[in-house]
């Protein structure tokens, strides 16, 4: 059985190259589904999913739907503008509160959710990003037991995501994208 239920990789400014190779990792050998959780501009049409299925090569990459169910081995993307939520059931809610953090979806939002559906079960990556979204979330991963890993903010494009969590949090991992790389291999 997985050391893991589900992984969630929350990303933004200067992350997409990143998630690419660790989405490229994941590719041969995973039965864990993965969520992306990406910001993106909320009124510019996005392609993102198509872009990332097309890099990433075996696995289509879909943005789910409101009660749609988690499958295992399916790569998940976080549709433009909603908070993406994890429910009891391993379905997805999309949610249309408040942005946090000038974000929708927000990182945090979706790291907490998850760590209330899964528990300690969930393996939560921060790459780079300009702003804090997912330092708190993160935060609340480690204290409920959950394995967490922020991109090293000397190799991020944008450190200062990864470099709040650190500061909120010293109990995360920090790796570069090769050290990522590698853990997800050997999964």
């Amino acid at each position: 059985m997985p050391k893991y239920d589900i992984i969630i990789i929350g990303g933004s400014a200067g992350s997409i190259p990143v998630c690419i190779s660790l989405l490229k990792a994941l590719n041969n050998n995973n039965d864990i589904p993965v969520v992306l959780i990406i910001h993106r501009m909320r009124n510019v049409v996005s392609q993102l999913d198509m872009l990332l299925t097309r890099e990433v090569g075996s696995v289509k990459i879909t943005e789910p739907e409101d009660k749609q169910s988690i499958t295992k081995g399916k790569i998940y993307l976080a549709p433009q503008n909603y908070h993406l939520l994890f429910e009891e059931d391993h379905s997805f809610s999309l949610d249309y509160s408040d942005p946090i953090h000038y974000s929708r979806p927000s990182i945090d939002v979706s790291f907490e959710s998850a760590g209330r559906t899964y528990g300690h079960r969930v393996l939560a990556i921060l790459l780079s990003g300009a702003n804090s979204d997912g330092a708190e979330g993160l935060s609340y991963l480690t204290d409920i037991g959950a394995s967490c890993i922020v991109q090293d903010p000397s190799s991020a494009q944008y450190p200062t995501m990864p470099s709040s969590a650190i500061a909120l949090d010293k109990k995360i991992r920090i790796m570069n994208e090769e050290e990522m790389t590698t853990f997800l291999q050997e999964l």
